[in-house]
């Protein structure tokens, strides 16, 4: 995984330097071995994340759960992962941690091997929990580690690191379809296999981090690079993009956390069907970030943004009134360009702040698992007093939220980059 030239990216020094020179960093070609690895390592860690989700049908069976305990779920671990994630990115800019990435591999394993074998909702929680706190110590790190390898391609980098995890997000429902549902929650433990992969390629990924980028991190850091705009500009500039990361996680929390209770009380398909017509979404949702980073490199971050979010309104608005055929249709188009947004929203934070990766990574890595995690507490109530098609109608105005993104600077300065 060792190459020459993420060897010469690194060899400027402290932990804040490959962020601080970006000229060198923008001479070195991306580290895609790295970049390779890691987005392997994140479709295990979100197809773990994505088992859960794909057995809410099966845990609505077996435990008798309302709505409400659906959504419970995922506001345990979404909400563990993002209380969690700007701390730790907090931490580990001051101090990283190469090695802490398989611990929260093994995190995750744990609430795997925990739901497998829950025998009460209670267990199931606590299973959810474990998965969200893996999650928490998984993505600033591992978000880190993409841009130092990225070679200064960071919309790129980015999106490869993100179509790993939609790709395994994308992953579960079809596993669940074809494993799950067939043979019972007790089969989600052979999944733990996957996990012991994940736990030796991120320790792998953890040795490169160490030996090439730690290793040289007594050596004196460069002054840090100045911020693009003024602190105020910042402040503003990063609320706008909070708003939007609002506006996509809790429109997609009620889209994929009930997505397979609309189709089948609508359309009266079966749960294994339902679970492939959540797979079409999510595949869409990782070939739609593989597209939003290196477009955002090209003509700018901002226009992604402001296409991608803005740009889901009129498929969201027709949703709730399709047949079969565009329902499948409208949340393929959905999942292909909603899901572009989150590399360049998350690239320019952290052009905004430069030097603080981490925290940049944890915070919008943490309030966009918050807003999922809120979201389906919320509409899981919701569902529950009207029913599932009144939700998909209330929710169908949120990317409306986008037109937000033209509140955002117009250019940032050079050096961001």
């Amino acid at each position: 995984m060792t190459t020459t030239s993420t060897a010469a990216m690194l060899d400027a020094g402290s932990t804040a330097s490959p962020l601080q020179q970006p000229q060198q960093q923008q001479k070195a070609k991306p580290a895609f071995g790295v970049l390779a690895s890691i987005s392997g390592a994140h479709m295990v860690n979100d197809m773990m994340q994505s088992l859960i989700l794909a057995m809410y049908p099966i845990l609505k069976g077996e435990f008798s759960l309302s709505f409400m305990q659906i959504g419970l779920i995922t506001l345990t671990y979404q909400l563990t992962a993002s209380l969690l994630q700007p701390l730790v990115g907090l931490f580990t800019d001051k101090k990283p941690l190469p090695y802490s990435l398989p611990f929260g591999m093994m995190s995750t394993l744990i609430g795997l091997v925990l739901l497998a074998f829950a025998p009460s909702f209670g267990m199931v929680l606590l299973a959810a929990a474990f998965v969200g706190v893996g999650s928490s110590i998984f993505h600033p790190e591992s978000s880190r580690i993409a841009r130092l390898a990225s070679g200064g391609q960071h919309g790129l980098a980015q999106s490869v690191f993100q179509v790993g995890g939609n790709a395994g997000t994308a992953i579960g429902p079809l596993l669940a379809a074809l494993v799950i549902v067939p043979f019972g929650q007790r089969s989600v433990a052979w999944f733990a296999l996957a996990a012991l992969v994940g736990i030796f390629v991120l320790t792998k990924v953890s040795r490169w981090y160490a030996t090439h980028h730690l290793a040289n991190a007594k050596r004196k850091a460069p002054a840090a690079v100045a911020a693009p705009y003024p602190r105020n500009v910042v402040i503003w500039a990063i609320a706008v993009l909070l708003v939007l990361i609002f506006s996509k996680y809790f429109y997609i929390a009620g889209l994929s956390s009930f997505y397979t209770f609309y189709v089948i009380e609508k359309f009266g398909l079966s749960v294994q069907s339902a679970q492939m017509h959540l797979f079409y979404f999510l595949f869409a949702s990782a070939v739609g970030t593989v597209l939003g980073g290196p477009i955002g490199d090209r003509i700018g971050r901002k226009p992604v943004i402001w296409f991608s979010i803005l740009g889901v309104a009129p498929f969201a608005l027709m949703l709730p009134h399709a047949n079969l055929f565009w329902t499948t249709a409208l949340t393929i188009l959905i999942g292909l360009v909603l899901s572009s947004a989150f590399s360049a929203i998350l690239v320019y934070a952290q052009e905004l702040m430069p030097g603080k990766v981490g925290m940049v990574s944890g915070m919008f890595f943490g309030f966009a698992f918050g807003m999922g995690g809120l979201g389906a507490a919320v509409l899981g109530v919701l569902a529950d007093r009207t029913s599932i098609d009144f939700v998909y109608h209330a929710i169908a105005y949120l990317p409306l939220l986008g037109v937000a993104a033209i509140l955002l600077p117009k250019k940032a300065r050079k050096q961001a980059h």
